[in-house]
């Protein structure tokens, strides 16, 4: 009888394709969970019609409105000297030149617009409001996840702002 000689197959090239690979579908999902959860938020507006006001920023970086007091979140509203029919228009005609940008509710004098980022499709909330007695359009602008944006609500609403003023 003849022996064979039975030698262990060189295993750590798949089992490391096998790891990446797990690792890689992992993250994945992790990006997927995180950025589909922003949708399923609520997506009723902060905004009460009663008094006016929207609800205060959180304490995180990510939010401006107009109503804030606060240097971090305190932004100047838009001006206009027209009807509020006519700054709804010039604002609804920006709103529609902004990429990833959907109105989800809309009155009169109100609209909430929801942007996504480019990447992770996350969801950014953006409430105005046309008052025309004042002759402003007030905003509020907040992410609805994580905690800080980079900015980007504030260049958001300054980009929205100088599209307004050029119409």
């Amino acid at each position: 009888m003849q022996q064979v000689s039975i030698q262990p197959r060189q295993r750590r090239g798949t089992t490391r394709a096998l790891l990446y690979g797990a690792g890689l579908v992992i993250l994945l999902g992790v990006s997927a969970c995180a950025a589909g959860s922003g949708e399923n938020a609520a997506a009723t507006g902060t905004f009460d019609p009663q008094s006016g006001r929207f609800a205060p920023c959180p304490d995180s970086p990510n939010c401006v409105s107009t109503q804030a007091t606060d240097a971090e979140h305190g932004i100047e509203p838009y001006t206009f000297t027209g009807s509020a029919a006519a700054a709804k228009s010039v604002l609804l005609a920006a709103i529609d030149a902004m990429p990833r940008s959907k109105i989800v509710a809309e009155t009169d004098d109100y609209l909430h617009v929801e942007f996504r980022s480019r990447i992770f499709r996350f969801v950014d909330d953006v409430e105005f409001f046309i008052d025309d007695a004042g002759k402003t359009v007030q905003f509020r602008s907040a992410s609805r996840l994580g905690y800080s944006d980079m900015g980007v609500n504030r260049k958001r609403m300054e980009e929205i702002r100088a599209k307004f003023n050029a119409q």
